[in-house]
């Protein structure tokens, strides 16, 4: 059952960690992904705060499943000219500095009881292909940083990086060639950059996929993506989700809904998500 594997980003929610996790405890939670707590990036809190943060998701009976990290949201070099997003309150920095995060990030990930970080593949080159060797080499090395660790790395398929979509994912998963770097499947990200997450691009990344993210999008007539409540966009969730089931899938669920209704919360966009999400569960068990 996905609601048994079902959390939130504390985030989507509301910067305030308190009203996040009790919001998540409410609506029957399972469990939780630590992005920015209280205005800050999880990667800059002391172990203090880590310890304190474990303790709060623990008294409401829930779990952190995953440290979604900012690592490798860097360009492979400043000289370039690359596209960015939303970096969740860090500075430009190089990819060494980023190799230092991501050490910081096996530290926290053990505090907090998980074994699971997300990653991403760099700023998005002008042409991407041209870099994979060496976006693999580096992701060949923070793999092999990884078994050391005992840690599972969970690269998103983001449009502002290299592995933008599904298939470059893929194809750098497979390169990697190692369990402990797996896909990070958010089938909005894919129709928010304009290509169909389903079927097309669920079946480049089947069988390589370590967590889920869910938000939907759509693409607007003026050729501008929006994300929207499950349910309104282009995901065709109801079949995903049955394929999911079909193929095995035993991974975890985590709602990153990326919308904010007109006058409303992130709150308000998030209880919207999941109930979409309850009707179409609802859909696809008919």
């Amino acid at each position: 059952m996905i609601l048994d594997r079902l959390g939130v980003i504390t985030d989507e929610v509301s910067s305030d960690i308190t009203k996040a996790l009790n919001w998540s405890q409410e609506k029957g939670l399972k469990h939780v992904e630590a992005r920015r707590v209280n205005g800050k990036n999880i990667i800059d809190f002391s172990d203090d705060e880590v310890k304190r943060l474990l303790q709060e998701v623990e008294q409401r009976g829930l779990f952190v499943s995953c440290i979604s990290s900012p690592v490798f949201k860097c360009a492979l070099d400043p000289s370039r000219t690359v596209a960015t997003g939303d970096t969740f309150g860090q500075d430009e920095e190089s990819v060494e500095a980023h190799f230092q995060k991501l050490n910081r990030a096996f530290e926290i990930a053990k505090q907090l009881k998980t074994d699971k970080i997300r990653i991403f593949s760099f700023w998005r080159e002008q042409d991407p292909d041209k870099y994979e060797e060496e976006i693999v080499g580096h992701l060949k090395r923070a793999a092999n940083l990884a078994e050391k660790e005992n840690i599972i790395l969970l690269l998103e398929n983001e449009g502002a990086c290299n592995g933008g979509y599904a298939s470059e994912v893929s194809s750098m998963v497979q390169k990697v060639n190692s369990v402990n770097l797996q896909a990070l499947w958010d089938p909005g990200n894919e129709e928010h950059g304009g290509k169909p997450a389903f079927p097309q691009g669920y079946e480049a990344v089947k069988g390589l996929i370590g967590h889920i993210h869910l938000k939907d999008a759509y693409m607007k007539t003026d050729n501008e993506p929006r994300c929207v409540p499950i349910g309104e966009g282009n995901v065709s969730y109801v079949e995903q989700l049955q394929a999911l089931e079909r193929d095995g899938y035993q991974g975890l669920f985590t709602i990153e809904t990326h919308y904010v209704p007109e006058n409303g919360t992130k709150m308000d966009g998030t209880q919207l998500t999941l109930d979409g999400l309850h009707q179409l569960l609802q859909t696809a068990e008919k």
